[in-house]
């Protein structure tokens, strides 16, 4: 469908408009940004090649060579216990891999979105910022991840010239390169992400003259690996684009809880980014069945099996793993093995999730 073409000012007033009637958050969010960003950062026409997994690069940046190029590693996270045990094991294996040979990993941050410290402070790197007003994630908490990240952006200290967004339940399952290369960040290709099925509603966002819908990736934020540098400019976007959904119903109601991913997405199309995107960045069991040279193990969905290792999903199995069991406090140490004939990528998870709750002081005391 056809829609009026949206003033070149647009980006400007999603900007302004939008943080001036919100609590005065604008304040602390843009009063160093340049709003006024190009359409696009690089040519698009230049990465035609589809060699590499799922979208190519261009031939110059197909061998990363020269220095290492390290990456700060963030995720965003509350103090509720249930964030908390994930957080745990995430650090513990990002110190196992962190230098092994092939990582470029550099430093990590808890960004805790509390408001307040916690107690675990003294165990990961943490840095704490404000929530949103209380009612602007209208029960959707995830809305909290863009504006930690402009906080921590504009206040923290961060060495290193690019930077890993994470999530708690992510397992660090091989070490991490830095599969950025130039002006393109390197991201995940989600497969319920399908900006061209829904052009009218991305439109409202995304408007004709900034270019084709296909500008924006079938991305979230996380995993991603972008250079600081336009992680600084599409923040706040991300952050604003967010809310905005979040007050359309129609977009509400078509995105559900991955509206924030939407956002990025689109936050990043604004500003003219475009991502790599590597199949190979992550894995979520029990859809993927091996490890292989992925580098993340993405445990969000359930996994539940019968005694005879078949996929019982969407019914409760004789076997499970499932992080929403724990919504309480942290699993028990040393879970049961799956049975035979559960795929790799569940067996490798379970291990991994067990020697890190068995070498983390005090995981059986409260948090």
């Amino acid at each position: 469908m056809g829609m009026r073409k949206g003033s070149p000012f647009f980006v400007v007033l999603l900007g302004f408009g939008f943080f001036i009637a919100t609590y005065n958050l604008v304040t602390m969010v843009i009063h160093n940004r340049n709003w006024n960003f190009p359409t696009q950062l690089v040519d698009r026409s230049t990465v035609a090649l589809r060699s590499d997994p799922v979208v190519g690069m261009p031939n110059e940046f197909k061998k990363s060579g020269g220095p290492r190029r390290l990456f700060h590693v963030a995720l965003t996270a509350t103090d509720a216990p249930y964030g908390k045990w994930q957080c745990r094991i995430m650090y513990y294996w990002y110190k196992k891999m962190k230098d092994l040979e092939g990582s470029e990993m550099g430093g990590f941050t808890r960004v805790l979105h509390s408001g307040n410290p916690d107690n675990l402070m003294d165990e990961i790197p943490t840095f704490v910022v404000d929530p949103l007003p209380a009612g602007m994630d209208r029960g959707y908490i995830v809305l909290n991840r863009p504006w930690a990240f402009v906080q921590w952006l504009e206040k923290a200290k961060i060495e290193e010239d690019y930077i890993l967004m994470g999530e708690p339940d992510h397992i660090f399952v091989n070490p991490l390169p830095n599969l950025s290369r130039g002006d393109y960040p390197a991201a995940f290709p989600f497969f319920y992400i399908k900006p061209s099925d829904n052009e009218k509603i991305i439109r409202k966002f995304y408007p004709e003259e900034k270019g084709p819908v296909t500008n924006v990736d079938p991305i979230g934020n996380s995993p991603v690996i972008i250079k600081k540098s336009q992680l600084q400019k599409i923040a706040p976007t991300w952050m604003n684009v967010s809310l905005k959904m979040k007050e359309d119903p129609e977009t509400d109601k078509s995105f559900g809880w991955v509206l924030e991913m939407y956002a990025y997405a689109v936050a990043s199309a604004l500003h003219g980014v475009q991502h790599i995107l590597h199949k190979d960045f992550m894995i979520q069991p029990p859809w993927d069945l091996k490890v292989g040279n992925s580098f993340i193990i993405h445990y969000t969905y359930g996994c539940d099996y019968s005694l005879k290792g078949e996929l019982t999903y969407g019914k409760i199995g004789e076997w499970r793993f499932d992080k929403r069991s724990h919504l309480q406090g942290p699993p028990p140490r040393n879970l049961s093995l799956p049975p035979p004939g559960v795929p790799e990528s569940v067996v490798r998870l379970v291990k991994m999730v067990n020697e890190a709750t068995a070498n983390i002081p005090g995981w059986d005391q409260a948090r």
